[in-house]
């Protein structure tokens, strides 16, 4: 099969920043994570593009439920209502009531909520599936750190539809950022999942942010050492604005379209909140 390519969904009409990917299923064709109901119409612009429409899609696959990745769900199923979603068990319940996601998502983003994600619709409990280890011929397990509800795909080809758990990379560019927001990250548990990830051997990782990589060993030891790296500057003591900088200036001219994908801002928020927790331990 051809190699998988992201449908740009040009969140607040910047490109690269958030993707979805098309595959063809052993239930038909299938969509992997959707975008913030603000995408909607680029994501039905991208589907014409490629001869189809919203109603040819007869499955959504979600990496998790953040609003970057998911929150067009309800939207997307209120219009379609055929449209069968797949998701981690754990995120399940919060598509059916999004009420205290929405809460949740209001406090973190305030003003900015609307402008961001626009509407976040509930979806009827038949549509939603709890994943198991299969889903519709494609291998699904657990990738918790990033969000303790993430689940990755992969198909028969290899290619490895990662979510956040491979992390952020604004390709062509090669640098590799963990995004770790509130309030679930954990660097242990994702440190297991890269494990994981790399026990199963995918040939390819398909970012939701951005784009399709190929040099897999190189870009999961990046995604650790980053790991490692923000984790320890924040529990040595880094204030926010220290961090933003020291992030910047990694990314030196390629800053921007990473921090329209993971503002800095909202990495250092779930650092520091991680590490409060295990000094309250």
């Amino acid at each position: 099969m051809p190699k998988p390519e992201p449908l740009d969904l040009r969140h607040l009409g910047h490109e690269r920043v958030i993707g979805a990917y098309l595959l063809e299923t052993e239930g038909g064709l299938a969509l992997q994570d959707c975008g913030p109901a603000t995408c909607v119409p680029d994501l039905k612009a991208r589907l014409a593009e490629n001869g189809l429409e919203l109603r040819d899609v007869r499955h959504l696959l979600l990496s998790h439920i953040h609003l970057d990745h998911a929150g067009a769900t309800g939207v997307l199923v209120r219009e379609h209502p055929e449209l069968q979603v797949h998701v981690s068990e754990i995120g399940a319940p919060h598509l059916v009531d999004p009420s205290r996601l929405e809460r949740s998502a209001r406090r973190l983003y305030g003003d900015d909520f609307d402008r961001l994600w626009g509407e976040l619709a509930p979806v009827p409990e038949e549509n939603v599936h709890p994943v198991g280890s299969e889903v519709l011929g494609l291998q699904c397990f657990p990738t918790p750190g990033h969000a303790s509800h993430h689940v990755c795909f992969l198909d028969g080809d290899d290619t490895l539809f990662a979510g956040d758990a491979a992390g952020v990379r604004i390709q062509p560019s090669s640098f590799v950022l963990p995004p770790t927001p509130p309030p679930e990250f954990d660097p242990d548990s994702w440190s297991a999942s890269l494990d994981e990830i790399e026990r199963r051997g995918p040939k390819r990782l398909a970012l939701i942010h951005f784009g399709v990589a190929d040099d897999v060993e190189r870009h999961l030891a990046e995604l650790r050492e980053r790991l490692r790296e923000w984790s320890e500057r924040v529990r040595d003591g880094a204030s926010e604005e220290e961090f933003e900088v020291a992030a910047a200036a990694d990314l030196g001219d390629d800053r921007a379209p990473y921090e329209q994908a993971m503002p800095f801002w909202q990495s250092y928020a779930g650092l520091e909140r991680y590490w409060q927790k295990e000094a309250e331990r």
